[in-house]
């Protein structure tokens, strides 16, 4: 897709604004302003911190694998079903890339135990869709959904 046909999937009225604030970087903190959240972030040992804390990657993970499923949640009651049961794990990467930074790779795992593999595929389809998770690491970072 060129950037002239590409889907643009920005908001067209913002809803809702998350506010959140760190300090210290990834060793640090992190709050938001509403104060439901209060973490101390740490670098996990595979990247030669001591992993006494969150870190970005897990938060990423969170909001991520709870978008899409309510995501899923949402486009399955529009086609009649109930998800009820279902659920939906992320797993972040992080590693060095080709440009002198750094780089994200995300896997989901979608659980749909009372769907048949057809119906919950395409659901799958469609949550990523509508995800704005999805929409916005699409052509950014890989993303794979495991389907299981």
């Amino acid at each position: 897709m060129t950037e002239d046909t590409a889907v643009d999937t920005r908001p067209t009225k913002i809803m809702y604004v998350a506010e959140a604030t760190a300090h210290g970087g990834r060793d640090g903190f992190v709050t938001s302003q509403d104060g439901q959240i209060q973490l101390r972030v740490a670098m996990p040992p595979e990247l030669g911190g001591d992993g006494n804390g969150t870190n970005p990657e897990q938060l990423f993970a969170a909001g991520y694998s709870s978008c899409f499923h309510n995501a899923l949640i949402l486009v399955g009651n529009r086609a009649g079903y109930d998800l009820t049961g279902s659920t939906v794990a992320a797993k972040v990467g992080i590693g060095p890339n080709r440009h002198r930074g750094y780089g994200l790779a995300v896997a989901l795992s979608v659980s749909l135990p009372v769907l048949d593999p057809e119906v919950a595929a395409r659901l799958v389809d469609a949550a990523h869709e509508v995800c704005p998770y999805s929409n916005a690491t699409r052509g950014n970072i890989d993303v794979t959904i495991l389907l299981g």
